[in-house]
């Protein structure tokens, strides 16, 4: 009897002291759905009111202050088409250059420069978020493996990923895979729980490789891509860096995918090169890049950043690197197909810019850190304003163009058209310099689109440039919207890594 006493005492104190616990915990689990709600949504909240306050506040501003608004928004439209064009005019060079080799090579029946036995030692990797790309990881392992013109003496591929749980039979099948081809590696990298983590445990291993290759897990290197990026190295020891051009491949998805092909030809066909060009330097992009082993390895990834690759380039540039667009190593990847992945993937490119201009502005006034090499320790006038070009006024041109936009709402609200003349004349006419600028501007699209259009890629058609050169306009002010939505994030130190689904 007391023993039964005993018993039902220490079941009723169990209860005593677990019941608040679990309370606790409840409590404690409603702040942190409550506190990632609020994180959630207050970037939101904020660009929101952005819009709200400043649509309000030109409805109440004179015409005169309308004016001089109106004046420098045209200003800055202006100097933001012109450095465009200027972009893609210089990108004329590097194009024609990257076809004559092309030729050349088809002309000595494919026969490149170096003998294989002096090629550098390559380590390709393939860097995988295994519940992401589960689907695809085999196929693009496989391909690399097959397909890749590379001598497999002095290749190795490398898969690296991280997985949060095992995922079997996958895991089983990757292991495998080293069983069938000799250059083949595959690691599952211990506590890894982001790209930076897979690249810098690969850091840390001994390879005995002269160039590292980094490719995101949704690529599809062009077979003869790491020959041409050797071949860049072997004629040009300065170069330390050698990025490739990113090609879309599933443009037949939607109408989004074939849009997100135009604009990645524009960016890695025109822009890219022709700015490598005008400024004097060029960037690592995250994927379809090949770096000299000893730089890649003493710089690291650091994971703190949001975009890691486009701090490592900076970081590369600031120690005196020299990074060169070659065109013809090319990879095909995957755009995002719906809109809500295309939203996640750009708002975390947003955010990365950010932490990356706030990080490396200061390279406007300062000079080499720690030159790499002795020619290029100082850092041209030339190149301290394309840094200020590429970090400051691209970040601040958010703004301008929001704030364009906003005034034309107001216009729209105040004074409404009764017609669409006096719509096209409110929105573009409403003061006599806006004509010069604004058809000045609409000249630089179309000499862009025009070049975009003699490079662009085997997936794009004339048409689906047509549908990006209608739609560049709103495409300006979505992309000027999440560039905000990228600060808002930064602001309130919005942390969360949302990886683009692959399929």
């Amino acid at each position: 009897m007391m023993s039964e006493t005993k018993d039902c005492v220490i079941e009723i104190d169990e209860k005593r002291f677990t019941s608040p616990t679990k309370k606790n915990q409840t409590v404690l689990d409603m702040l942190e759905r409550t506190s990632m709600f609020i994180s959630d949504w207050t970037p939101f909240g904020l660009v929101a009111s952005y819009y709200v306050f400043s649509v309000c506040l030109y409805m109440y501003c004179s015409n005169e202050l309308i004016a001089i608004f109106w004046f420098i928004y045209m200003c800055t439209n202006f100097y933001i088409a012109g450095i465009t064009v200027l972009e893609a005019f210089f990108s004329i060079t590097p194009c024609r250059e990257a076809r004559a080799t092309v030729s050349q090579a088809q002309e000595q029946s494919w026969l490149f420069p170096t003998a294989h036995k002096n090629l550098p030692i390559l380590d390709l990797l393939i860097v995988a978020y295994l519940p992401n790309e589960r689907d695809i990881i085999m196929d693009r392992a496989i391909y690399a493996l097959e397909q890749i013109d590379y001598p497999t003496d002095k290749i190795r591929i490398n898969i690296l990923y991280n997985t949060p749980k095992p995922i079997e039979p996958l895991e089983t099948e990757l292991h495998q895979i080293p069983l069938r081809y000799a250059h083949a590696r595959v690691i599952n990298v211990p506590n890894s729980t982001s790209k930076a983590d897979n690249l810098n445990y690969f850091f840390t291993l001994d390879t005995g490789s002269d160039i590292i290759a980094i490719y995101d897990c949704d690529h599809y290197p062009h077979p003869n891509a790491p020959r041409w990026a050797a071949e860049r190295f072997m004629a040009e020891p300065a170069v330390d860096v050698v990025q490739g051009r990113c090609i879309i491949f599933n443009t037949e998805v939607n109408f989004l995918t074939g849009m997100i092909a135009v604009e990645f030809d524009k960016i890695y066909a025109v822009s890219h090169p022709g700015r490598s060009i005008m400024w004097g330097f060029g960037l690592f992009c995250g994927s379809n890049g090949y770096w000299r082993s000893s730089l890649l390895r003493n710089l690291t990834m650091d994971k703190s950043m949001l975009t890691e690759d486009i701090d490592s380039a900076l970081r590369a540039f600031s120690k005196g690197a020299k990074t060169i667009h070659d065109l013809n190593v090319t990879s095909y990847e995957l755009a995002p197909t719906t809109f809500s992945a295309f939203w996640k993937q750009r708002l975390r490119w947003a955010q990365g810019w950010a932490q990356a201009s706030m990080r490396h502005i200061r390279m406007v006034y300062n000079g080499v850190q720690d030159p790499l090499h002795q020619e290029h320790a100082k850092r041209s006038f030339n190149a301290r304003f394309g840094v200020l070009s590429l970090l400051f006024i691209r970040e601040s041109s958010y703004y301008l163009v929001t704030q364009y936009t906003c005034l034309v709402a107001s216009f729209l609200i105040v004074k409404f058209p009764s017609s669409g003349a006096e719509l096209w004349e409110l929105v573009y006419f409403q003061y006599p310099m806006s004509q010069w600028l604004f058809i000045v501007s609409i000249i630089c699209l179309v000499a862009t689109l025009w070049i975009t259009n003699q490079v662009k890629s085997e997936f794009v058609s004339r048409k689906m440039i047509i549908f990006f050169s209608v739609l560049y306009p709103f495409y300006l002010v979505l992309n000027a919207t999440i560039g905000l939505y990228g600060h808002a994030r930064q602001l309130v130190r919005y942390s969360s890594w949302n990886p683009t689904a692959r399929k």
